[in-house]
């Protein structure tokens, strides 16, 4: 009987050793989605084209504190946009002026807040956060979005853009569809 309990004993002794020595698996990575700046994603596009998703938001904006927190940190959503655009931010009140094809858009004061005209450009003057502006590589609008998306939403946005489902169908029609 003593050797059998001194048997288990060491078993049991073994098993805890290579058990405290054992690789744990390690949790999916959860860093943050890289976000580029306008300059950034010009560069980047032409050496490898793709699609650009710009988060046009402002500091002051909750919804858009609460999408930075939620829907882009979904992995499904880090994952295909990742793939398939160049994410940007775009703070619509900035204050650094931006160089883009031949033209300089700059900040423009108005009261105690103002707009970077850049912003204003891409979303045509409908200045509501946030705003999403997805283009395609020669930096044409696809479609402007406004307003807070859940994870699904915006999957289904980046999919449409993505995909190029807008040269087939309108945006309204393939949300039914999908």
């Amino acid at each position: 009987m003593k050797k059998y309990v001194a048997f288990l004993t060491l078993i049991t002794l073994a098993m805890a050793g290579m058990m405290a020595f054992r690789s744990k698996p390690q949790p999916p990575a959860t860093e943050p989605m890289r976000w580029y700046t306008w300059e950034e994603a010009v560069e980047l596009n032409k050496s490898n084209p793709k699609k650009i998703f710009v988060d046009v938001y402002t500091d002051w904006c909750g919804w858009c504190k609460k999408m930075d927190k939620s829907t882009f940190v979904d992995p499904a959503v880090m994952e295909y946009m990742i793939a398939n655009f160049y994410p940007v931010k775009l703070n619509a009140e900035q204050k650094d002026d931006i160089a883009f094809n031949g033209e300089v858009f700059k900040y423009v004061a108005n009261g105690s807040r103002g707009v970077h005209t850049l912003a204003y450009s891409l979303l045509d003057g409908q200045m509501s956060y946030p705003s999403f502006v997805t283009l395609n590589e020669k930096f044409e609008r696809i479609m402007v979005s406004p307003g807070y998306k859940e994870a699904p939403d915006m999957l289904k946005e980046l999919r449409f853009s993505a995909e190029e489902h807008y040269s087939k169908t309108t945006w309204e029609e393939y949300q039914k569809a999908n």
